[in-house]
């Protein structure tokens, strides 16, 4: 166990090199291509219920993304990140509209979510379950293993998803080039994602 964090703590910070190298303008580069193939993803098309993170410096941008997913009528969910003491908890509520989205509080981590204090959303799994989450992290590699923050806000909630009625929604990873990894060391609790997108060199 104690092996298995020092590996994913190692490749953390090698990745988090790699990805800060990278400017603004390759990153928005590289975030329109993965916008682009995702939106011509049969499975995209296809599903109504989608969540999506609210992205931070060092990930995928998703502002294009979000803007389409009410351009088309999609129903549109956003993490909310709980952290109280030892235990997280993330909870997948209804964002609106662009501007619901700007008004939410920035957070700690500079990303915008609603407050602690708004019970008022919608939560995905006290209704019809998700269809597809767009998922953020750190690394992956290109059998689905996927290096998280190390928080596991993820890896709990896609659990919680497998015991709704809907099931396990599938799951699509956004990801620089600079992210892709050979090997990602994974432990028994990560869970598996179905898909990576990234830009491909010519």
């Amino acid at each position: 166990m104690a092996a298995l964090r020092a590996a994913k703590q190692a490749m953390r910070r090698e990745i988090k090199k790699r990805v800060a190298a990278l400017d603004d303008q390759e990153k928005l580069r590289q975030s329109r291509v993965i916008s682009q193939k995702l939106f011509k993803h049969p499975m995209y098309a296809s599903c109504e219920r989608i969540a999506v993170f609210l992205s931070m410096h060092d990930e995928v941008r998703t502002e294009e993304i979000i803007q389409d997913l009410f351009k088309h009528g999609k129903t549109c969910f956003m993490p909310k990140y709980l952290t109280q003491g030892t235990s997280n908890h993330m909870d997948m509520v209804k964002l609106t509209s662009m501007e619901d989205m700007m008004s939410l509080p920035l957070t700690s981590w500079n990303i915008r979510q609603p407050a602690a204090n708004d019970n008022t959303r919608e939560e995905a799994l006290e209704t019809g379950g998700l269809d597809l989450i767009l998922m953020p992290g750190l690394g992956f590699d290109r059998n689905g293993n996927r290096l998280g923050r190390g928080k596991g806000f993820y890896d709990t909630y896609l659990e919680r998803c497998m015991k709704h009625p809907k099931g396990k929604p599938y799951t699509i990873a956004l990801a620089f080039r600079e992210q892709l990894c050979q090997d990602i060391p994974v432990g028994d609790n990560d869970v598996l994602i179905d898909e990576v997108l990234y830009d491909v060199l010519d």
